[in-house]
């Protein structure tokens, strides 16, 4: 490898930048207001409402948390059998659950995020959940529901391609998939934005699989995918907002 852009990009992995921004010349710092919590989607689209915690608490088997830790892995093997809503209901709140709305700006949620800037959407390809049509959704945490995008053709196998084959990508009862909208974090830290926004990726998948397993789920993250394949197939632009991360799951 050439030690120089080796170098290079191991400074990514450093808080150096830090030290060299000039943070007064952020839009928090010159006034502008913030981005909005949740991005605006279509109102006119087919919603389905989740199950709040009170609702989907009795399928949770609530291990205790040095057997979820222990028991945690990646999993790359599925059933045939569905996900409940009040399951995908569980997982969709362990993973981006709104707790509290401080402003239309903040909101705290199930997982830690730098600033509370939490940068990401969170996408559903379904193809096998209890009352639920197959399809591309979104998940509106705000609302607490599912917002209806499209159907995909062939999901399983569009998932397999757009991850460099990996069957198991395809295999899920749904796909997480998380896109970032970078501006949500730069608004406040600017340039040296990039780096927490992958740290707080890990935070949201970490919470994935400790979910997993009180359901008798299973998931495998996937960070080897074709950009451009994956934007394209949840709809983002790739520059204003891009996929990050996914995972499958399923019941094992």
């Amino acid at each position: 490898m050439d030690d120089e852009l080796l170098k290079r990009h191991r400074e990514f992995l450093k808080d150096s930048l830090r030290k060299k921004i000039d943070f007064s010349d952020t839009d928090q710092s010159r006034g502008k207001a913030a981005p909005p919590i949740e991005k605006p989607f279509d109102e006119t689209l087919s919603r389905i409402s989740l199950l709040s915690p009170e609702q989907w608490r009795d399928c949770v088997r609530e291990p205790d948390l040095v057997s979820a830790i222990s028991n945690r892995e990646s999993r790359r093997r599925y059933s045939r059998a569905p996900l409940s809503l009040a399951e995908l209901s569980f997982l969709l709140w362990s993973t981006q659950g709104v707790r509290q709305v401080i402003n239309p700006a903040v909101a705290l949620r199930t997982v830690p995020s730098a600033g509370a800037r939490h940068s990401f959407e969170t996408y559903l390809l379904i193809r096998n959940v209890q009352d639920v049509d197959p399809g591309l959704y979104r998940f509106l945490p705000l609302e607490n529901e599912l917002l209806f995008i499209r159907d995909v053709e062939k999901m399983e196998r569009e998932l397999i391609i757009a991850c460099f084959g990996q069957g198991f990508a395809g295999a899920g009862a749904a796909t997480f998939v998380w896109t970032t909208i970078p501006y949500r974090m730069e608004w406040r830290y600017g340039l040296s934005a990039h780096r927490v926004i992958l740290m707080d990726a890990g935070h949201v998948c970490q919470n994935l699989y400790l979910a997993c397993e009180a359901i008798g789920a299973g998931t495998c993250a996937v960070a080897a995918y074709d950009q451009e394949q994956m934007d394209k197939l949840v709809g983002v632009d790739g520059y204003d907002e891009f996929v990050i991360y996914l995972a499958p799951v399923g019941k094992v």
